[in-house]
Order: structure tokens, then C-alpha cells, then sequence
């Protein structure tokens, strides 16, 4: 027998012998080879065995351990048949408490957030009143069955759409991503509700992958998680723009009640009626500001004309022949009404009015004087 014989003999041997067991102990000398497969030693008190985790294997572990980490791990003893070496072929690690998904949970947090995509400024306010309520769940959970019963009772007058994707299980992850994707290529959907019923940390763990995280951030409308219940925390929870505590929470949230509706319309009337009247009492109130400013300007404006008025008379009233008859003076007119000014316009005999201050008199020239040495002399 050739040494690679008995090699695959023994592995043959241990293979068939030994069924895969869960094995508790803690982790030591973890090294990440750069094929990507992960080899540690997994021992307690008492003894130590040899571990590896092919990298094909990985995807069933939350993260990667680390050194001095109490673990459960689910594998199949076996022989590495280069160099006959016993082994434990591990394909699944579960930390002693809740040590290894916590790990998981922040190291996915820690790399979202520093992108941004946990920033609350990013996180958009639900519509008031959608008209299409999208939900990705699976098709026969509690949490649909949930769901349609709050918007059937609330009676919004919403529309629910499911988008159907498992929420547990190897492949959920991946399903709740590309539902997500179809409904926003669909692009009707006003609100998204993504979420399950209540589970332990392994059922819930779809939730926490990078890839819905991802899937949630870019979704164009607001998206509500509701997974699992209040005590219940996912990484779809942070990046989501509304956590829930339960999906009959998600669609209380998402879809407004008739009650709802009916309120904010009286609301909306009385704030109406409230802006209207003081709109009009604002006018009202202008428009005897506007009245009182008018009369105060006209009253101003006529007091300033009657002062004009008043200094144009006095004016006026100081350049009248009147004024300057009420002294004593007297005016000779002829008999066409024209003003008689100069001696020389007077011949004896002639006819002629004399206006004095109240009145007139006729007069007849009867003798003419001219002082010859005026020099106002008028042809005549």
C-alpha cells in the first residue's frame, strides 16, 4: 500500500465513522489564508483540534471569528491527505451568546455609515396619502395577513402591492435586494414596506446583509422596515427612512385612516376659513386706514389751496381799482365803457360816467384844464 493509499483509507475510515457534530471551544491561532479559506485551532481544557473553513463555506457565517471568541461550530472530521493531517472541515460558527452576529451587525453598520447612508439628513418623510403601498414579504407570512388588515380597517383608500420574497433561508438576502429592484423599476409604488414577523437572530438575518441595506438606501421613495418585533434591531432598521416596531406598526405609518383624512380636510377648511377672514379683516382694516389717510390728505390739500386762495385775493385784491376807488379815487368812463385817463380825452359837453366805490355817476364836462407841462400827452 502506497502512502497516498492509506492516507485516503484513513480519511475514508474517519469520514464514515464519524457523523458531523457540534463542537463547543474557543478560537485560537485564526489565520486567513490568501485562497481565502480561514484555519484556526478550536480547543478547550482538555484538547485542541485543527479547523478549516473553505471559503465556499463562508457565506453561512455572520463574520469572521476572532482569537479567544467562544464558539459552536456545526462540521465533519476528515484527514488532509497531503500531509495526513487530522482536521475538522467546518461549514458553520455560531458565537456563545449573540458575540459573532453582533460582530457581523457592526462591522456592516461601521462601513454603511461611513458612506453616509445612515445620515439622518437623508432620510425622507412618508406621504400623507399614498396611493399604492408596496410591501416585500413573503407571500404567506403573518406580517402580510398583518398588514391588510390595519389598511382594511383604516380604510385610506391606499392600494396594496406585493412584491413576494423569502424572508429567511440561504437565498433571502438576495430575493428581498431584487424585489426591491423590481418595484423600483416598476416605479408606482409611493411607500415600501419591507419586513417579517419575529424570529431568533439566525431567521432574521436576511435583514442585516449589505446587500438589502444597499437595496433600501437607493430605493427612490420612502421605505418602512418592519422586522421582527420592537426588541428586534436590523441593519435594514438604520438605512430604512422609518423603522417600525412590527409591520401592523409599518402600515398604521404608511397609509392614512379615513378618520385621518377627514380630520386634516377639517382642519385644512377651518384654516381656510381662518385666513380668508383675516384676510378680509386686514382689508377691511386697510382700506379705513386708506379712508382716514384720504380724508386727511384732501382736508390738508383744501386748507392749502384755500390759503393759496386767500394770498392770491389779498394779492389781487390790492392791485382791483376797487381797492384803490375805496380810497377816495374815482374812474371816468365814456360812454363805451372805455376809461378816460387824460385831460386831453375831455371836450366840454362831453357825456361821460363817473365810477366811484359804490357806484356811478353821469356827468357832463363842462370846463377842460390840461397842464401843459405833462408829458403823457395822448393824441386825440
Amino acid at each position: 500500500m502506497s502512502v497516498g493509499d492509506l492516507a485516503f483509507q484513513t480519511r475514508e475510515v474517519i469520514e464514515s465513522r464519524l457523523r458531523p457534530v457540534w463542537v463547543r471551544g474557543e478560537i485560537s491561532d485564526f489565520k486567513r489564508h490568501r485562497n481565502g479559506h480561514w484555519y484556526f485551532c478550536l480547543r478547550d481544557r482538555a484538547a485542541q483540534i485543527r479547523c478549516v473553513v473553505w471559503s465556499g463555506d463562508q457565506y453561512r457565517v455572520p463574520a469572521q471569528p476572532d482569537d479567544g471568541m467562544q464558539v459552536v461550530v456545526f462540521g465533519q472530521m476528515t484527514v488532509y491527505t497531503a500531509r495526513t493531517d487530522l482536521q475538522l472541515k467546518v461549514t458553520r460558527i455560531d458565537a456563545e451568546g449573540d458575540g459573532l452576529w453582533r460582530k457581523a451587525m457592526e462591522l456592516t453598520l461601521a462601513k454603511l455609515r461611513r458612506e453616509g447612508l445612515l445620515d439622518e439628513s437623508r432620510k425622507r418623510a412618508l406621504p400623507h396619502f399614498p396611493r399604492v403601498v408596496a410591501v416585500v414579504t413573503s407571500p404567506d407570512s403573518a406580517a402580510l395577513r398583518d398588514i391588510a388588515v390595519v389598511m382594511r380597517k383604516r380604510k385610506g383608500g391606499a392600494r396594496l402591492v406585493l412584491c413576494p420574497a423569502s424572508v429567511q433561508g440561504e437565498g433571502a438576502a438576495g430575493e428581498i435586494a431584487a424585489a426591491l429592484r423590481r418595484l423600483a423599476r416598476w416605479g408606482k409604488a409611493d411607500v415600501v414596506i419591507v419586513g417579517r414577523g419575529g424570529g431568533g437572530k439566525e431567521d432574521l438575518w436576511a435583514f442585516n446583509d449589505e446587500r438589502v441595506a444597499r437595496a433600501v438606501a437607493a430605493f427612490p421613495v420612502p421605505v418602512i422596515s418592519a422586522v421582527g418585533h420592537e426588541a428586534d434591531i436590523t441593519v435594514c432598521d438604520a438605512v430604512a427612512d422609518l423603522r417600525a416596531p412590527t409591520p401592523s406598526a409599518a402600515a398604521a405609518a404608511a397609509c392614512a385612516s379615513r378618520d385621518d383624512v377627514r380630520k386634516t380636510l377639517s382642519l385644512a377648511q377651518r384654516d381656510l376659513s381662518d385666513a380668508l377672514t383675516a384676510r378680509i379683516q386686514y382689508a377691511r382694516h386697510h382700506l379705513t386706514r386708506l379712508a382716514r389717510s384720504i380724508s386727511q390728505s384732501s382736508t390738508r390739500l383744501v386748507a392749502r389751496k384755500k390759503s393759496l386762495l386767500g394770498a392770491s385775493a389779498a394779492r389781487l385784491n390790492a392791485l382791483s381799482p376797487l381797492a384803490t376807488l375805496s380810497r377816495g379815487y374815482a374812474v371816468a368812463r365814456d360812454e363805451h365803457g372805455r376809461a378816460l385817463t387824460s385831460a386831453r380825452q375831455f371836450s366840454p359837453g362831453l357825456n361821460f360816467d363817473l365810477l366811484l366805490r359804490d357806484g356811478t355817476i353821469g356827468a357832463k364836462t363842462e370846463k377842460v384844464s390840461i397842464d401843459e407841462d405833462s408829458n403823457s400827452a395822448e393824441p386825440h
